[in-house]
């Protein structure tokens, strides 16, 4: 008995927990960096792309919040994948999952040490890099509440710093701020300066990419479900709440900066929000931005490496990843998927350091590449599993999906959508090749294991 209880992971995960570490991963560089770049290509019409990208997301979070009620285990959606689809498909779930949770962890390291340059210009930036590679690590090693505590803080002051920004915009709005400079601040920003959709639905499209990556993470939710406290209760909860909440946080910060400033001017002249800081008369504003970025480059490569940490130990149980990844500390953590994910972003920072200054719109593709091929399988799972369901047991579900089969097949349609559209954009055609060279590439390791295995 005490053998196999060193052999599992350790239930210390609340509501609480869960909620703020899904909003700790999706709440972070795509917000402050990212949003951006997705204004830029849609215009004020932005708003669109982002209610569509949630409405997706909270569908495949449903389908993944069934599943994890239903039957919650270590590394939910890969094992899933291969339950109800195969082996093969669980693999690619699974291995994807890794990857994009590994490149996202690459830009924020690198981020992290140019956001630490800001305050010790004369410090070399490996240095930070390697200090934050190693407190994440050494912090994923705690017993699972600890982690789960410290995602929850993390959490908090990015959250508090987004409603401090909308509260001071809003303030800004309301009176009369924008007298004495060459635009007016009102929401007839969002149709004065082009129309509401300058570029067209073209460019409402173009921007899925970076929103949809901007929503990368959530589904960390399903991975806690085997770590959680009563999770027939806890993932409903956490998986109701959230979306909802990240699209709030979205959607009112981005209608706040463009009623602010005109949507041209977003990103061109540092970030907006140090300018409604500074426009509130806080002197401080590009220090107390600093403090908000670093938390949430942090908060957002905590959760990261928790997730590919859990999934890769889910795979090793299912005989999908090196049998050695499921060895466990004497609190119940995963430790060698820690220590390797550890080594990887070590190895990673230099390959970072020499790409080019489109460093971020390159990454954020492949990670929406990976993210998006997660969640398609994610849904791909659900269908499958209904399928097999009787009628009895799909009455005794007991956190059903809504809109079944329509929402699913819509949902389905639109993230294959998202995925081909990587093809059609020269910024993000690159994202689109890896993408499908990774998977060939993965497709090759699993038959020759398998080859290997039967040997």
């Amino acid at each position: 008995m005490q053998s196999s209880e060193q052999n599992q992971l350790r239930k210390g995960l609340s509501v609480r927990h869960i909620r703020f570490m899904a909003l700790g991963s999706a709440i972070g560089t795509g917000l402050f960096y990212g949003s951006a770049s997705a204004i830029q290509a849609a215009g004020p019409a932005v708003l669109i792309a982002y209610m569509l990208g949630g409405a997706a997301v909270f569908m495949v979070m449903r389908a993944l919040g069934e599943m994890a009620v239903h039957h919650p285990v270590p590394g939910s959606f890969s094992h899933y994948a291969s339950h109800y689809m195969g082996p093969l498909a669980g693999f690619l779930t699974g291995w994807n999952y890794v990857f994009e949770m590994l490149v996202v962890c690459l830009a924020d390291i690198t981020a992290f040490g140019m956001y630490m340059g800001f305050w010790f210009p004369h410090v070399d930036q490996w240095i930070w890099v390697l200090s934050i590679v190693l407190f994440i690590g050494a912090l994923n090693l705690c017993h699972v509440k600890i982690f789960g505590e410290m995602e929850f803080w993390l959490s908090i002051i990015k959250v508090s710093a987004i409603i401090a920004m909308i509260i001071g915009g809003a303030f800004l709005m309301f009176y009369g701020f924008g007298q004495e400079t060459d635009h007016a601040v009102g929401i007839q920003n969002l149709w004065e300066h082009g129309g509401f959709m300058p570029n067209g639905i073209e460019g409402v499209i173009a921007s899925l990419a970076i929103v949809m990556f901007a929503f990368g993470g959530i589904e960390v939710i399903g991975i806690t479900a085997s770590e959680a406290q009563d999770p027939e209760k806890t993932i409903p909860k956490a998986i109701n709440a959230v979306p909802i909440r990240i699209l709030l946080f979205y959607g009112l910060t981005l209608f706040i900066l463009m009623s602010i400033y005109p949507w041209n001017q977003i990103g061109q002249n540092g970030s907006p929000f140090v300018q409604i800081f500074d426009s509130l008369g806080i002197q401080s504003a590009a220090n107390i931005l600093n403090v908000v970025v670093i938390t949430a480059a942090v908060s957002a490569i905590n959760s990261d490496i928790f997730g590919a940490g859990r999934m890769m130990y889910g795979m090793a149980q299912d005989g999908q990843a090196p049998k050695v990844f499921t060895k466990l500390t004497k609190n119940g953590v995963p430790w060698v998927t820690v220590v390797v994910m550890s080594v990887i972003m070590l190895l990673g920072v230099y390959l970072n350091y020499l790409l080019p200054e489109k460093i971020f719109v390159i990454i954020a593709s492949i990670a929406t590449f990976a993210t998006v091929w997660v969640w398609l399988m994610i849904l791909l799972s659900h269908v499958a599993m209904r399928l097999k369901m009787s009628k009895e047991e799909v009455k005794n579900i007991k956190f059903p999906m809504p809109f079944w089969p329509i929402g699913p097949a819509i949902t389905i349609a639109f993230m294959v959508f998202v995925i081909a559209l990587l093809g059609f954009f020269e910024n993000t055609q690159v994202a689109l090749i890896v993408g499908v060279v990774w998977v060939a590439l993965l497709s090759i390791a699993f038959y020759a294991m398998r080859y290997y295995q039967k040997r």
